[in-house]
């Protein structure tokens, strides 16, 4: 079989990361929840590089993004009777996120039902998304963070496929063609894991209003939520350099190049997918049965049910499976 289906990098960490880790590694002391100066000062002038981020922004690493999408209304204090509203077809974990703290989890596409009391707390947005690959343009960016700040709600927006752009380019929410040059209520959640190849280091980082940044700094102390040093050092070494990120979006885009024209040539349909990691495919259909097609040509696809209702005629194609192995898709997928 060939696994289409998860997201996982395949390829190897660079040998400076890897070199930046070992150096790292004798540290009997307990690291900064903070990240060092060192750390802070590389994700702040990340985000002023690749973010277009004004001044006056707050950095935070994380124990990669999956732990922050997962606890962030948790560490905002979001509880019971509020709301938590995240887009209709997404990622399973901001609605788990929502459950965690005994808020009640809201698809964007519902909230023309809630009432006008409503307390929405935190708003999630995802662009490039997951699975869709949708881009989410900077007018719209802006509409919801001006629609959260009149409800006195944060916006988190999940931004870890920001340097994969294809068609589009994506825009992160600390532009402030999206804020205003206001980072007030807005938070940025990016990881290292896609631009790196460091999902094993679970390295990420969340950038934004700085008293948020604050706020979440001090529960995660007590929580114990700390990058370990040899990774922060890791970080600061991946973050600095530019050229692997390009070597890696290289392979990404050839194996995009081979897998988009064997689906459509096999009567699929490509949706959005104009940025991210994924191939976002339908022929009008269950996704159930989509998903049967290509497990019996040996080909493993994630049903696009598991990112909700609104995903039931599609299913996602990663593109992160090896060479190799994109290019047996490719030809199983021609071999019909």
């Amino acid at each position: 079989m060939v696994d289409l289906s998860m997201g996982a990098p395949v390829d190897p960490v660079p040998d400076f990361v890897r070199q930046a880790l070992a150096a790292a590694s004798d540290a009997p002391g307990y690291p900064l929840t903070a990240g060092t100066p060192q750390l802070r000062a590389a994700l702040a002038a990340w985000c002023v590089r690749e973010c277009r981020a004004a001044p006056g922004f707050g950095v935070l690493p994380t124990v990669g993004s999956k732990e922050l999408v997962a606890w962030l209304p948790t560490l905002l204090g979001v509880g019971p009777g509020d709301v938590v509203v995240f887009p209709e077809v997404s990622y399973p974990t901001y609605e788990v996120g929502a459950r965690l703290a005994g808020a009640v989890p809201v698809r964007a596409d519902s909230l023309t039902a809630l009432g006008p009391d409503t307390r929405v707390k935190l708003v999630w947005v995802n662009s490039p998304g997951n699975p869709t690959g949708r881009v989410l343009p900077a007018v719209h960016l802006r509409k919801v963070v001006d629609w959260a700040r009149e409800r006195g709600a944060v916006v988190a927006s999940d931004e870890c496929y920001l340097p994969l752009g294809w068609e589009e380019t994506p825009v992160s929410v600390l532009d402030p063609q999206v804020n205003g040059g206001d980072h007030r209520g807005v938070l940025a959640v990016h990881s290292l894991s896609k631009r790196s190849n460091l999902a094993g280091y679970r390295a990420a980082f969340v950038a934004g209003d700085s008293a948020l940044v604050d706020e979440l700094l001090l529960v995660r102390k007590h929580a114990g939520l700390i990058v370990p040093a040899p990774v922060q050092a890791a970080m600061v070494a991946a973050l600095g350099d530019e050229e692997h990120v390009a070597v890696q979006r290289e392979r990404y885009a050839a194996r995009r190049a081979l897998l988009r024209p064997a689906l459509e040539a096999a009567g699929f349909r490509v949706d959005h997918s104009a940025a991210g990691l994924y191939l976002w495919v339908t022929r009008g259909e269950p996704a159930a049965s989509t998903v049967e097609w290509f497990a019996a040509r040996g080909l493993l696809t994630a049903p696009g049910t598991f990112y909700g209702p609104g995903g039931g005629a599609h299913v996602r194609v990663a593109l992160t499976a090896s060479d190799a192995d994109t290019v047996t898709a490719a030809r199983r997928l021609s071999d019909r």
